[in-house]
């Protein structure tokens, strides 16, 4: 019943945007928090960022530091989506971009933290390359 589908991502040169988008249905988005993901060829998956709920909590923002400056997330909770702009892309950027949905972004950046989220998208992929 609920389904989150990932759109927006791509290839794009280094120093290039590009905005991902979340959309959710059987859930409404507004009571939970929404966190990105993402995982590089290799590698584990990573969080990105979070937003918090703006109804159960503050709506606080939380940003990996590797795209701290560079990487924005939102929520629009009327159309029950949610969106990460990427800006300034690095090829270190490179990887599958995965929103997801929890209950709250409580212990953002510390180990396991992916598994506080219960839904997930299929992921989207972005690449920086020239």
């Amino acid at each position: 019943q609920v389904q989150l589908v990932e759109s927006g991502g791509g290839s794009v040169q280094p120093g290039g945007s590009l905005r991902l988008s979340c959309a959710a249905s059987g859930l409404n988005l507004e009571y939970y928090a929404i966190g990105w993901f993402r995982q590089a060829p290799g590698k584990e998956r990573d969080g990105v960022s979070c937003i918090s709920s703006p109804s159960s909590r503050d709506g606080s923002t939380y940003y990996a530091d590797s795209v701290k400056g560079r990487f924005t997330i939102s929520r629009g909770d009327a159309e029950n989506k949610a969106y990460l702009e990427l800006k300034t892309l690095k090829p270190a950027d490179t990887a599958v971009y995965y929103c997801a949905v929890g209950a709250y972004c409580l212990g953002f950046g510390s180990r396991g933290f992916h598994n506080h989220f219960e839904y997930w998208g299929q992921g989207s992929m972005v690449t920086v390359s020239e």
